[in-house]
């Protein structure tokens, strides 16, 4: 395990989502408000740390944030090389156990060549892999444009922090039949959510069936509620039944038997949170945990998150919400069950 730069910095950089700026400034101000903002730009928002000096692997939860740098501030140059050189004298270490790289817009194509060039000029550095390990200490490059990056380090711990920018590293393989089914994924990860094979799970907004198939695949016998057909493909699995109504129409007595509840639909949170809220509150329910996707119409109304969070706690839930890297204007919660 390599030791921390003995260079100290002054500045947190805070990955996002390009939008979600100011909904993780407001979370800021609530959790950490001895952070003063710095610079920002469209998907990155930088922090001073003033007399505040976390600890190497700090990860604040501020919801919105996909990983936390340590932040040296930007390099420039004509050439990789150069700006890759400029790198390891703004750090003034080359003692690294992963390189992480990433576009600040995610839009940038050079990434694996600006990685190796890195790569390059550390000394006696030849760790092609970008993934961490709980406890490595990684350099980091994000890419602003291409001829300027931000760079820092961090300490890797939770799976946010051990992926390049905190997005998640896969992709959604070619036959899941919608993008629900890699959020799931995401969730499932970053949460190390305890499912297991045989348990019965009830999903709220099914259709077309990427999450149904990824319960499936973990042995689960799933039920999906939504009105539209889920995909054949799901369909047919000996393990899947579909209740083709909204889920306010289910009858009570049908709730009981589900351990788990998943909800992925298309409305106002608020609405989502009173469906969830008549399982969970059933008479003789087994629920163990949730895992909810709150949709933001607008980000203004992030404004609203904490009350709608604090609704899981009042079902006896202790609640977790990020916003997923493979996910869109939404924040995902996961909510376990307090024994």
């Amino acid at each position: 395990m390599a030791h921390v730069p003995t260079k100290r910095s002054n500045f947190l950089l805070l990955p996002c989502k390009s939008g979600a700026e100011e909904a993780l400034c407001q979370q800021q101000q609530k959790v950490l408000p001895n952070l003063t903002k710095a610079a920002w730009r469209r998907g990155v928002v930088t922090f001073r740390l003033e007399d505040f000096d976390p600890p190497d692997n700090f990860f604040p939860e501020l919801i919105f944030n996909t990983t936390c740098v340590r932040s040296y501030g930007q390099v420039n140059g004509k050439s990789t090389l150069e700006r890759a050189k400029a790198v390891l004298s703004l750090l003034d270490h080359s003692n690294w156990d992963v390189i992480h790289v990433w576009s600040r817009d995610q839009s940038h194509q050079e990434l694996e060549s600006i990685h190796k060039v890195l790569s390059s000029v550390c000394t006696g550095f030849s760790n092609q892999n970008q993934i961490a390990q709980p406890g490595d200490l990684v350099m980091d490059c994000c890419v602003d444009s291409p001829d300027r990056w931000w760079v820092g380090w961090h300490r890797a711990a939770n799976p946010p922090s051990c992926w390049p920018g905190g997005l998640y590293p896969f992709t959604l393989p070619q036959e899941k039949v919608s993008r629900a089914w890699l959020k799931l994924d995401e969730a499932i990860t970053l949460f190390d959510i305890p499912i297991r094979s045989g348990q019965q799970v009830i999903e709220l907004g099914a259709a077309p069936g990427g999450a149904c198939q990824r319960l499936l695949e973990s042995g689960l016998h799933v039920v999906g509620v939504d009105p539209a057909l889920v995909d054949n493909c799901v369909s047919a699995h000996k393990h899947f039944e579909q209740w083709r109504m909204r889920a306010r129409d289910i009858k009570l007595k049908s709730l009981r038997r589900f351990h788990w509840v998943v909800a992925d639909m298309n409305i106002d949170p608020p609405s989502t949170l009173e469906s969830i809220e008549r399982i969970v509150t059933t008479r003789g329910n087994r629920v163990q945990g949730i895992i909810a996707t709150l949709k933001l119409p607008s980000w203004s109304r992030t404004s609203e998150l904490s009350d709608w969070v604090n609704r899981f706690h009042t079902w006896g839930f202790s609640p977790l919400a990020r916003q997923l890297s493979t996910g869109g204007q939404e924040v995902c919660v996961y909510a376990k069950k307090v024994h």
